[in-house]
């Protein structure tokens, strides 16, 4: 079985979201600016909570933000 992987489209949401900064969506959802770095990168999942969070602030479904898929 592949490595898993939640891709997200958090950059361009914030970019076409009056050039949103990741300060400011992290203030927005309670997390620190290296948390949205991280989600943004791949290199963090976030908590079903945050996720749901994020994608409120863009007023998106939550798939529109955050796709799973697998590796290999």
């Amino acid at each position: 079985m592949g490595q898993s992987h939640i891709n997200n489209s958090i950059r361009s949401l914030r970019f076409n979201h009056n050039e949103m900064t990741q300060q400011q969506l992290a203030d927005l959802v309670g997390v620190t600016r290296q948390t949205i770095v991280a989600i943004e990168k791949g290199k963090y999942s976030p908590s079903l909570e945050l996720a749901f969070r994020i994608a409120r602030v863009f007023n998106q479904p939550l798939e529109s933000v955050f796709t799973y898929g697998e590796e290999g």
